[in-house]
């Protein structure tokens, strides 16, 4: 049994941001994007950074990576406070081996954090991502509409069909003014689309 001092941490309720949808998946407020959208890669940050707050932080990497930043998110907040801007960490939804309940908490995931660095005054996008077509239930969810999105385009080249169905499900739901895009676009992608490169986001200046 819990402690009720444990049962009311924020840490383990994290009930403290305002929500949306079927299973309260806390919102991201939307931004105005900003100029000259540069990134680099959240495994490439460092603690006192002298050369690359132009830029914003990305989390298209291995998740292992970035998991430390939900279980204990003061840990990170000054060294990403460094940066322009944040896209919210890209938890994987593994549509072929992921049961929907471990979907659904990562995309509950993705957004906390959007929501906690903004309440401690960051800009904050939404990375967007999406499996098969019952996440489409709850893969969108706590993003305002006409909302600056990121979506990453590694590994989409294997099954596009089933990318584009996502995406466009994702334009039909946000209709976002912007969308980051990690990789090359496929040409039937519609949208304002801010195509950033994978060798780009690596050649930050060391």
């Amino acid at each position: 049994m819990l402690s009720e001092n444990f049962r009311k941490k924020q840490t383990f309720l994290r009930n403290e941001y305002s929500c949306a949808g079927k299973w309260n998946i806390p919102i991201v407020k939307r931004r105005e994007l900003v100029d000259d959208v540069k990134l680099i890669a959240c495994s490439d940050t460092r603690s006192k950074e002298e050369h690359n707050r132009d830029r914003g932080v990305h989390f298209f990497v291995d998740d292992y990576r970035f998991e430390h930043i939900y279980d204990d998110p003061q840990r990170s907040l000054r060294k990403f406070s460094q940066y322009k801007f944040l896209l919210t960490p890209d938890y994987s939804l593994y549509a072929a081996d992921m049961p929907l309940w471990r979907q659904i908490e990562n995309v509950a995931k993705n957004r906390w954090c959007g929501a906690y660095w903004q309440s401690h005054g960051l800009i904050v996008y939404p990375t967007v991502s999406w499996g098969l077509a019952p996440t489409y239930d709850f893969c969108f969810d706590g993003i305002e509409k006409n909302s600056v999105v990121a979506v990453g385009m590694v590994g989409c080249k294997r099954n596009k069909p089933a990318f584009m169905r996502g995406y466009d499900a994702m334009i039909e739901r946000i209709d976002p003014s912007a969308i980051i895009c990690f990789g090359v676009p496929f040409a039937e992608m519609r949208g304002n689309i801010i195509s950033v490169d994978y060798l780009s986001s690596r050649k930050a200046v060391r």
